[in-house]
Parts: C-alpha cells; structure tokens; sequence
C-alpha cells in the first residue's frame, strides 16, 4: 500500500531566501516523475480547490454537468472524468487519488458467476454492446515477463539519494556535484546555508503541481514563499 507522505531535505540560501536544492529518497522522486503520465483531467480535478484558472475547467465542468441523455449508450462520464492510471502508479505515494482508478484493472460483465463478453473495458459501468450490462467484473492484468513489477516498485532505483532542483531537474546527487553547485551558485559563506526538512503530503502535493505548471522555483515558492 502506498504511503501518504514522502519527505526531502532542503539546503536554503538564508541570504537569497531560496531554495538551491533538496536531497529525496526514491518515493519523491517516484512522485515527481510519475506526475508526467497523470490524465490532464486528474490534473485539473486535483487544481480546482487552488483556484485554477483558464478554459480546461471550464471543459472539465461541460461534462460534469452534462445529462446523461446526451452521452452514447456505451459511455459513461467517468472515461472523461476520471481516467484510469497508467500500471504501475499504484506503488506511487500520493497519486492514488479518490475514485480514480488504476490500470491493474480491466472490467468484464458477468452473468451467474460466468464471464458474459470476450471484450473488456478499463472504466468500470461501461454498458456492454453485446448483453448491455455495465461492466463491473474486476479482471485482472498480467504483465508479460519483461514487464513484472519490481518488488519495491515505482520507477527509479533505490541506489542512491536524489538532488531535485528548484526547477525540478532531478539527478543522483554526489559530493561532487553537490560542491559545483555551491560554486554556480556563487555561495561565498556557508553559515548562510540552512537545511530545512520538509514533508510532502496531499496539500503539499498539490501546491507543488500548480507551482510546476507556472514556476521556474517551485520549491523556492511552495516551501519558502507559501503561494
């Protein structure tokens, strides 16, 4: 089961009042990747309470409120609205959101215990052309054997610690590279450099993915600035 909070360390220039870089484990790092592949409609679900602006809600919004009346027989509004995650993002902290379903999952319908259609879906209620029940019968995927899920999951390796920028270009971090960045960012005293830890849950996530879509310092404004 996934966990609902990750955490990172952030070295911060107390004289800029900026975030150079945070030190992350792989389960931040896992998050911020897997970002990359969440449905535009998860994104915008996830936006909405922190005041998103522009025309995607409006859209999102069109078909909430749109009456069933209108919807082809085989459609439901979830297939829109709340989109199936990719395989694999399920072993991913904080992106398993309410009523979003996995791509673990395929949906048959069944009648007496028995399979009813050859054909699957991957949204749950889909009505069935064949016998126009909803689909609800969990059928579970099987990745070929070059695709099994590792046994601690997500996307990167549990090799080394990460360094995620303020712009949130992620690379393992070494002492090395640690010591070159001190020197581009021109740190003359390090008594002005403060570590600051901090946790990474749902509110913070969210702040974070709508600092991304607008900022070049994300962690700088998140952790630093409170937008």
């Amino acid at each position: 089961m996934a966990c609902s909070t990750v955490s990172m360390k952030l070295l911060i220039d107390s004289e800029s009042k900026r975030v150079l870089f945070a030190e992350a484990s792989k389960e931040t790092v896992d998050f911020l990747f897997y970002i990359l592949s969440l449905p535009v409609a998860t994104v915008i679900r996830l936006l909405r309470k922190q005041g998103m602006a522009g025309s995607l809600e409006n859209l999102y919004a069109s078909v909430e409120n749109l009456n069933e009346s209108y919807i082809q027989p085989n459609q439901t509004k979830e297939t829109l609205l709340k989109p199936s995650l990719p395989v694999g993002i399920s072993s991913v902290p904080l992106l398993l959101m309410n009523n979003t379903t996995t791509g673990t999952n395929y949906y048959t319908c069944n009648q007496s215990g028995r399979y009813n259609s050859n054909r699957v879906s991957d949204v749950p209620s889909t009505i069935c052309r064949k016998c126009r029940r909803r689909k609800n019968t969990a059928v579970p995927y099987v990745a070929p054997p070059g695709k099994q899920e590792s046994a601690e999951g997500g996307f990167v390796k549990r090799l080394v610690t990460y360094m995620i920028m303020d712009n949130l270009v992620v690379n393992p971090i070494s002492t090395i590279s640690s010591i070159t960045l001190l020197n581009k960012f021109n740190i003359k005293d390090v008594v002005n450099l403060q570590e600051m830890e901090v946790t990474l849950g749902m509110e913070e996530a969210v702040k974070l993915l709508k600092a991304s879509l607008q900022s070049e310092k994300v962690l700088t404004d998140v952790f630093l600035n409170c937008k």
